[in-house]
């Protein structure tokens, strides 16, 4: 069955590295099924996907994918065969420790070709392989490609600015990550090698483009492409500048700053656009460059300082003169963003300190940007996910009202009373327009609801909300006046921006509100589940989840299933309705909403679930057909999970109502091969089948076969769940497994080869390994016993890692309590002679320190006991000079210190890090497992244990231990063994 070849035995073998000849056949094959790929019908698009993936190993197959995009008739083709490249390249060409599936030589000649390809390809595939080049940058770059640099830059020379705007495109994608690593050596030293050799071109052919701009200043055409070359340098002046000063941008600083200033105060007629959406060129070099200036403001102050006041002047003139429409939204919330940062700085406070000062800010800047316009509102109605994604999280898109608001921030830091002052007229102007006609004159009450909102938020937090608030503004008060009857209206579809904007209200500021408040808003956001607007039933949501996680004293829930026992009903009838609703069929905070009610309310939502499960796995039949939105999906998941503990924890014989419902829809999703809801399909199974209390029903069983399925231990985000899954089907069937699926076993145990060969899931592997000597008769696997140490050793000897010591120290110690320590020595010397007293020598008695976790240290403590006292050889042969020492480690795993140190190049092999860029493990909070102990009650204190085991041994042979422990152990353990024995009350003798 297994072969002694290394890692190579029988039922698992490594793939074959196969290629594929660079000709016209294999051409028109990858075409025809990159062709597939695109087919709208999933019966002809997954097995071509399938397909691709199962060639994307063989050598030859990237330089294929480069040969179609280059060459190929179709345009089409062309532009799959780059996207299929970028992605292969950004799922492979990293390797951690799987197979490596690019070959050496395609590795290399992807390299020398890549450049060139990119920039004589039409921007579509220039786009994709500036991408796939920073994706290999970020890898080999400089070590491996250190030609890469000297490559693009030679190219400025070409004055063709298509290669041009090729490089720049490409080096803003592989320079951008300095804006948000971490320092270190490795990085300061790759920005230095990057700006010895970039800089100064760079900063030539930034004068030389300015220039060119001047001698081309009416030819349209010509300015687009120069304004789209100035707008990347300037994104590259940020990366470059971002982690420090570089010292040649400090000299040469008088010709970037001058010139920035310069384009910020032009106008080029030519360059407007009529468009009101799409920002235009202008625009979009104008926000860079305040970009720019902020960066330098904020980090670089007293270098800065001499250009400052007329960069400030610059864009306060931008601003005032700037229009409300979208195009310009960009570059107005930079702008603000940059005085944002400038006003709180103390440098620059003198710059604010004027009341007319602070009123025009007030006025001209804040006030206008705070409006609510046409176009949010036709975002609100018609884009709705979008404005949410704005309005509620923050993104990364920057709106003008986040902008205003961050300004305000920032003024209130110095100058809060005057401040406030001028907003409280505004605001009180604003909500007496609106009492006049709240028909027509609404929007002023959103902007003054708008205003109290960033006048009031000091710090935010995503958990608690707003954490601190002006003194000055008066929350409670505001909310009793202006937004509890916005909430009590009965008509929950009249004014729903008002709507939305008061349910976020008591969102905002759920931490500063008093609960008799909350519990007051509590069923009327019930209510306004039912809204039509999608933004306001999703902010319904949203808030009633956000209320269910908050902390009340004695770390329970602020709301309690009391009190929220009187809309139980109403919320969950509410919830799932609202899923129903257009716009909202696969809504993620309905869903994370569901989660959290079930989450809180516990056993009060039994009565509820019979028909709740119905729904639930309706939907996950609906999404299961195409995934597309993996919060969502996640949230169903973590929905299942609490209705199956919550009920079964009333009730385990619920369990089998439970697999009624639900194996039907898992079954198809195996079959179908969903891959991104197999992970949390084997979560839910684990769930279930922990339930079973002894027994494996054989609808499992019927399954196990399919678990040991090569293809799906490939994908690393199956690996946890599979792992623990299998641990499952050990625990309650491992005698089942042995009786009528031992042919299975050899499968089982390839599974556990695999992952010990690999440094990511090697740890995976021991808890599989684990739980085969745990569960499984003893006699089912005498057979393999011997081959399973002999790969722990192949793999000891090729890599030793810390991480794999200590799952080997576990495992060794737990097969000695499992099946006696003279077994444990038995199979060592099997294999090679005096082999036990090299692994006590080499590896138990100097590594056993490193162990974590209180049930490793016991199952090791009795391990170690074991060998110690019930192991003939361990007295009278030449393993007899370890016994001391050994027990010396045992004393020193109960007293000292864990010793947690790392070896440093170990420090990098990410445990749960996945090789590639799949979706990694999504762990399922709620589908969480209990620690398990393989010894239990059966050993108390493993001190007292071994007090009494050493006891035993000494009735046994009188004379001998106490003389081993006087020659040789030193006083401090001695002290501390005979504490263990007193606490025991035995003697040795």
């Amino acid at each position: 069955l297994w072969s002694q070849r290394g890692h190579q035995s029988l039922f698992f073998s490594p793939p074959l590295v196969t290629s594929m000849e660079l000709n016209d056949a294999n051409l028109q094959t990858l075409t025809e099924f990159l062709r597939k790929t695109l087919d709208p019908d999933p019966t002809v698009r997954r097995p071509a996907e399938k397909f691709l993936e199962s060639v994307e190993g063989n050598q030859n197959y990237p330089l294929l994918l480069l040969t179609l995009l280059e060459k190929s008739q179709d345009n089409v083709i062309r532009v799959c065969a780059a996207v299929t490249f970028k992605n292969y390249i950004k799922r492979n060409w990293r390797i951690e420790d799987e197979p490596n599936k690019v070959s050496d030589p395609d590795r290399t000649a992807i390299k020398a070709n890549i450049v060139n390809l990119m920039l004589s390809s039409p921007e579509q595939i220039q786009k994709q392989l500036s991408d796939a080049i920073s994706i290999i940058g970020r890898e080999d770059f400089p070590q491996k490609w250190p030609d890469l640099l000297t490559e693009m830059v030679t190219r400025f020379r070409s004055g063709d600015f298509h290669i041009i705007n090729g490089v720049l495109r490409t080096a803003h994608s592989l320079f951008k990550r300095y804006r948000h690593e971490f320092k270190s050596n490795e990085l300061w030293s790759e920005i230095k090698l990057v700006l010895d050799t970039f800089a100064l071109p760079l900063t030539e052919l930034f004068k030389a483009t300015i220039e060119l701009c001047q001698t081309h200043a009416t030819d349209v055409n010509a300015l687009k492409v120069l304004f789209s070359s100035l707008t990347l340098i300037s994104k590259l002046f940020y990366s470059l500048n971002f982690q420090d000063l570089p010292e040649f941008f400090e000299d040469n600083m008088e010709t970037w700053m001058t010139n920035f200033h310069g384009l910020l105060t032009l106008d080029n007629k030519l360059l407007q656009t009529d468009d009101e959406e799409e920002a235009g060129l202008l625009e979009l070099l104008k926000s860079q460059i305040c970009d720019n200036a902020a960066l330098y403001a904020q980090k670089y102050d007293e270098e800065f300082q001499p250009y400052l006041p007329r960069f400030v002047t610059a864009i306060w003139n931008l601003l005032v003169s700037t229009g409300q429409e979208v195009k310009y939204d960009l570059l107005v919330s930079n702008a603000i963003q940059f005085l944002a940062s400038v006003c709180e700085r103390p440098h620059y406070k003198h710059l604010f300190e004027d009341q007319n000062t602070l009123t025009s800010i007030c006025e001209k800047v804040i006030v206008p940007n705070m409006e609510f316009r046409s176009a949010d509102e036709e975002a609100f109605e018609d884009n709705s996910e979008e404005y949410i994604r704005r309005d509620l999280e923050g993104s990364d898109i920057d709106t003008r009202r986040r902008a205003a608001c961050d300004l305000v921030r920032g003024l209130c830091k110095f100058f809060e009373g005057p401040v406030t002052a001028i907003f409280s007229g505004y605001v009180n102007s604003m909500l007496g327009e609106y009492a006049k006609n709240p028909g027509e004159n609404w929007k002023h009450k959103d902007a003054a609801i708008y205003l109290v909102t960033s006048l009031a938020s000091k710090a935010q937090t995503q958990k608690h909300g707003i954490t601190q608030a002006n003194e000055l503004v008066n929350l409670n008060e505001f909310f009793v006046n202006h937004i509890l009857s916005d909430l009590k209206s009965p008509n929950v579809n009249e004014f729903p921006v008002l709507k939305a904007d008061a349910i976020k209200y008591v969102m905002i500021f759920r931490s500063q509100l008093p609960k008799e408040q909350l519990l007051q808003a509590v069923p009327l956001l019930i209510s306004h589940l039912q809204a039509e607007s999608t933004v306001e039933h999703t902010y319904a949501a949203h808030a009633l989840e956000r209320l269910f996680t908050m902390r009340g004293p004695s770390n329970t829930t602020l709301i309690t299933p009391a009190e929220m026992a009187p809309f139980t009903e109403q919320l969950l009838n509410n919830l799932f309705k609202s899923l129903a609703l257009p716009g909202s069929a696969e809504n993620e905070y309905i869903m994370k909403a569901i989660m959290r009610s079930f989450s809180l309310l516990q056993e009060a939502i039994v009565p509820y679930i019979p028909t709740l499960i119905g729904q639930l796995t309706h939907k996950l039949l609906l999404v299961s057909k195409n995934p597309s939105k993996p919060h969502f999906n996640h949230y169903l998941f973590e929905s299942l999970c609490l209705s199956v503990r919550i009920t079964c924890k009333a009730n385990p014989a619920t369990v089998s109502s439970f697999e009624e419902a639900l194996f039907p829809v898992f079954t198809e999703i195996l079959q179908n091969d969903v891959q991104e809801f197999l992970p949390y399909v084997f979560q839910v199974m684990s769930l279930l089948l922990e339930i079973h209390s002894n027994s494996i029903p054989s609808s499992y069983m019927a399954l196990f076969p399919h678990l040991l399925q090569p293809a799906l231990w490939e994908r690393t985000g199956n690996i946890p769940p599979l792992v623990r899954l299998l641990q499952a089907y050990l625990e309650k069937g491992g005698a089942t497994i042995a009786a009528s699926a031992a042919d299975k076993i050899p499968g089982l145990l390839g599974v556990f080869q695999k992952l010990i060969a690999s440094k990511a899931n090697d740890h995976q592997g021991f808890y599989l390994l684990n739980s085969i000597i745990e569960h499984m008769p003893p006699e089912s696997i005498t057979q393999y016993r011997k081959q399973i140490f002999i790969l722990l050793f192949q793999r000891l000897q090729s890599s030793k890692t810390t991480k794999f010591i200590k799952s080997f120290l576990v495992f060794v110690n737990l097969y000695s309590v499992k099946y006696g320590a003279i077994a444990l020595q038995e199979i060592f010397d099997s294999i090679q002679p005096k082999m036990f007293g090299m692994v006590l020598e080499k590896i138990i008695i100097p590594e056993v320190q490193k162990v974590s976790g209180p049930v490793e240290k016991k199952i090791c403590a009795v391990g170690i006991t074991k060998v110690l006292t019930e192991c003939p050889a361990m007295m009278d042969t030449e393993y007899t000079k370890l016994w001391t020492p050994l027990l010396q480690a045992l004393i020193g795993l109960f007293e000292l210190p864990e010793d947690d140190s790392i070896p440093d190049d170990e420090h990098f092999i990410d445990i749960e890090d996945t090789p590639g860029y799949q979706t990694a493990f999504s762990q399922l909070a709620f589908a969480g497992k209990k620690e398990h102990d393989p010894i239990g009650d059966a050993v108390g204190n493993p001190k007292i244990l071994l007090a009494q085991s050493l006891h035993k041994l000494s009735t046994a042979c009188p004379g001998r231990v106490p003389s081993m422990l006087s020659t040789s152990l030193n006083a401090e353990a001695l002290q501390y063994l005979q504490g263990y024995l007193q606490a025991a009350t035995v003697q040795l003798v």
